[in-house]
C-alpha cells in the first residue's frame, strides 16, 4: 500500500521536447523571482536573525 511520501510532490514529464523544456525553465525562473519580490522583506529578516545567530554561537565560550 502506498503511504503518503511514496508520491513525488511534482510529477513532470521526462521526454519535453527542448522548446517546452526551455519554457518550462523560464516559467519557474519567474515564478521564484516572482516569490523573492513578494518575500524579500521576510527573506532579509530570516537571513539577518539566522546570521546573528551563527555569530553568537561562534563568539560563546566553550569550557575546554
Amino acid at each position: 500500500m502506498l503511504e503518503p511520501n511514496d508520491l513525488p510532490l511534482v510529477c513532470i514529464p521526462l521526454d519535453l521536447p527542448p522548446p517546452a523544456a526551455a519554457e518550462l525553465i523560464d516559467f519557474l525562473h519567474q515564478l521564484t523571482a516572482a516569490i523573492e519580490r513578494h518575500y524579500v522583506g521576510e527573506l532579509h529578516r530570516h537571513y539577518q536573525e539566522r546570521d546573528t545567530a551563527r555569530r553568537a554561537d561562534d563568539t560563546d565560550d566553550a569550557p575546554f
